[in-house]
């Protein structure tokens, strides 16, 4: 659809925009007079005027594309410009008949409008190339800092994992950011690729030190594994040796994760098979204590039996006899049921010697003298305090009755409490 700058002023509305010489020449009307696009010698006139309409439907066909892809947007207004001027330059002296001046007024407008427009385009862009300077920056300094690192402090798994995300990163800047400016990007690029190189060189180290730290401890572990596996004939016996080997092993370090299984599974498997005989062993000592500690348990009901003896020297003699069968019956597997019965067996024992005691304590003749004795001092004390509180009760002497019957009641507690 044409638009207003199409119309010609009313005065030029009668008048037509092309003309044809009787040569053939056409010839299109422009404000400063006539100029000649061509020539159309072999048809007529109004075939000759068709042609060159033609050509100009065709210019302005391009002029409203123009017009609708700059009003669509999508498309760089810095791109609709260039074909703007190209398009304005192809307007000039077109062989073609119509109202070229009109068609020119359309583009030149639609020019003005695409250079504001490509201001602000060109502000984005700038404003995007420093934002992507930015980020590429941020990428520069941490591959710097991961570079700058002790190689020994560092997680070489997860520095591996974050480099190759911060080269992914890179490549996807680079392949759908915007284009930065030549030096920039060559110096940012230099730094990022001189820290990769410094991490790759670190990692190539520490893995190298590793290994050879890997192989040390492989031999050594190797060797540990000889000599547990060489236990084997041993049997149970070998096993304080497996344990001082086990130590060993502990305090050695770290091999690898591969070597270090395969290796523990075959000195594992050196120490299972020590403590599966003395399991062995153990099971059939078990297997014999079963008579023991029935006979051992037999004993115990005869020993508990003593509590009722009134008569200790029956009763420790009886407790010996059985203590001496105890003895003969040996030693009971497992230790935890031997403890067991063992701590009953010493219970009973327990009882009897505070009976013991207790009697001994009653009975000494020792202390039945120091008894007696301190019942005599004290019979003595209580006649003597008597008269002293008889005298007292005569005299009226209230002070001294009370201090005399004091005395006396301490003194008859003491005796009651030694049995006078």
């Amino acid at each position: 659809m044409p638009s207003p700058a199409d119309a010609a002023p009313p005065e030029a509305e009668t008048e037509p925009w092309g003309r044809v010489e009787e040569d053939g020449t056409v010839s299109v009307r422009e404000a400063d007079g006539w100029r000649v696009v061509g020539q159309y010698p072999d048809g007529s006139a109004e075939e000759a005027l068709a042609y060159y309409r033609r050509k100009f439907s065709d210019l302005a066909s391009e002029v409203a594309l123009l017009e609708v892809r700059s009003r669509r947007g999508g498309v760089s207004p810095s791109d609709l410009r260039a074909t703007a001027r190209a398009l304005h330059a192809k307007l000039q002296d077109a062989a073609a008949v119509g109202n070229l001046a009109a068609l020119d007024a359309r583009v030149l407008a639609l020019t003005g409008t695409l250079a504001a427009a490509s201001e602000s385009e060109a502000a984005a862009s700038r404003q995007a190339v420093e934002e992507a300077v930015r980020v590429r920056t941020e990428l520069v300094e941490k591959a710097e800092a991961l570079a700058a690192r002790d190689p020994r402090t560092v997680q070489w798994k997860q520095a591996s994992v974050d480099l190759a995300s911060m080269f992914d990163e890179w490549q996807s800047q680079q392949q759908n950011g915007p284009r930065l400016p030549k030096s920039t990007g060559q110096q940012l690029w230099k730094r990022f690729r001189d820290a990769r190189a410094t991490v790759d060189k670190h990692r190539r180290e520490f893995y190298a030190e590793l290994d050879e730290a890997h192989k040390t401890v492989r031999d050594q572990k190797a060797k540990l594994v000889e000599k547990a596996e060489a236990l084997a004939p041993k049997g149970e016996d070998g096993i304080t040796a497996y344990r001082e080997l086990l130590d060993q092993w502990k305090s050695a370090g770290r091999a690898g994760k591969k070597a270090d299984d395969a290796l523990w599974a075959r000195f594992k498997a050196a120490g299972d098979a020590l403590y599966s005989a003395r399991g062995a062993r153990e099971a059939a000592d078990e297997e014999e204590s079963r008579e023991k500690i029935d006979a051992k348990r037999a004993l115990l009901e005869q020993a508990r039996s003593i509590a009722d003896e009134r008569d200790l020297v029956q009763a420790r003699s009886a407790l010996t006899a059985i203590q001496r069968q105890w003895d003969d019956i040996g030693r009971i597997f497992p230790r935890d049921k031997e403890r067991v019965l063992d701590d009953d067996l010493r219970r009973i024992e327990t009882a009897l010697r505070s009976r013991e005691e207790t009697d001994w304590k009653r009975n000494n003749p020792e202390t039945k003298a120091r008894a007696n004795d301190m019942t005599r001092q004290l019979t003595e004390a209580i006649a003597k305090l008597e008269d002293e509180l008889a005298k007292a009760q005569k005299s009226g002497n209230e002070a001294a009755i009370a201090k005399a019957t004091e005395a006396l009641q301490a003194r008859r507690a003491w005796l009651n409490a030694l049995g006078g």
